[in-house]
């Protein structure tokens, strides 16, 4: 990786996942969705917590870890907390059940690079969902969506490493998800997105689309569920700087993650979910571990 690419690489930040080697980051974070991914709650008010803590080294395209100058590793840590509030009506469309939502996330972050570290806390990039519908039988549940990833939060393109925790530009991002749930308790659900991105005015880069996805597993045994969760994500199109492709291979990043997770259901239906995720198959991304809390409660 160039010292170019390097600059680029240290200077994106997702607001609540993990940093890209390019420009811009995740405005969604992935993982964030797994037991009842498809499986929209009843008409209600619903407030939701997403707490956990990122840490990882940068790869380059080909999988290889990217050194600073010094030859040590390129680091990241960053500590976030998304509140969410979703809400779903009696409003019937096309037989479903139609609701909407808004996501405001707050992060600390501090990359390392070269014995300087820089960091920065405050607002992240907020997401609002105008349009959830969702559809339920007896063993399978439905969901389509339409999140709007909004620039809120701080960018400077000539600041130093780690002071950026927005991405700077707006994405669209359609969504499908799916729950099958049957009768002995077993779990299946998926969270199907594509992300479109506009350009950075400030840079002129313009950031690939990219197609990502939340999945579980797991078995339900009374108030308590068990198994395995994760995420997948591959950049189909390439990054461009003014126009021009990014790297030999378009600067496009990929993950793959996944780990256990434990969910408990309260009487009074609040849902706290903890998981572990780890990262593999990583290039032009930071890889490493990610730690959740998830706070479901009907309000």
């Amino acid at each position: 990786m160039n010292s170019k690419l390097l600059v680029a690489a240290i200077c994106g930040f997702c607001a609540v996942s993990s940093v890209h080697a390019k420009e811009g980051g995740d405005q969604y974070p992935n993982g964030a969705e797994n037991w009842f991914a498809g499986a929209v709650p009843p008409p209600g008010n619903y407030f939701l917590n997403y707490f956990g803590h990122m840490s990882g080294t940068l790869r380059d395209n080909n999988g290889r870890k990217v050194l600073a100058p010094n030859g040590k590793d390129v680091e990241m840590n960053a500590t976030f907390n998304a509140f969410r509030f979703v809400k779903v009506t009696d409003l019937k469309v096309f037989g479903a059940n139609y609701g909407w939502a808004a996501i405001l996330p707050v992060v600390d972050l501090s990359i390392n690079a070269a014995g300087a570290k820089d960091g920065r806390s405050g607002i992240g990039d907020a997401t609002i969902t105008p349009m959830i519908l969702s559809w339920h039988s007896p063993e399978w549940h439905y969901a389509l969506g339409l999140d709007i990833n909004l620039p809120t939060g701080a960018y400077s393109k000539n600041g130093p490493p780690g002071k950026n925790i927005g991405a700077n530009y707006y994405s669209i991002e359609p969504i499908f998800g799916v729950t099958y749930l049957n009768r002995n308790g077993w779990e299946v659900s998926g969270k199907f997105m594509y992300n479109w991105k506009t350009r950075n005015d400030d840079t002129h880069y313009q950031s690939g689309d990219e197609f990502h996805m939340d999945y579980l597993v797991g078995k339900h045994i009374g108030p308590w569920s068990v198994g395995f969760s994760g995420y997948y994500l591959k950049q189909l199109t390439d990054d461009k700087l003014h126009g021009a492709k990014v790297g030999p291979d378009g600067n496009r990043g990929q993950v793959f993650a996944i780990g256990p997770s434990i969910k408990y259901e309260t009487a009074a239906k609040t849902q706290l979910i903890f998981q572990w995720q780890h990262e593999s198959n990583v290039k032009n991304r930071f890889q490493g571990d990610k730690f959740w809390f998830k706070l479901i409660m009907p309000l």
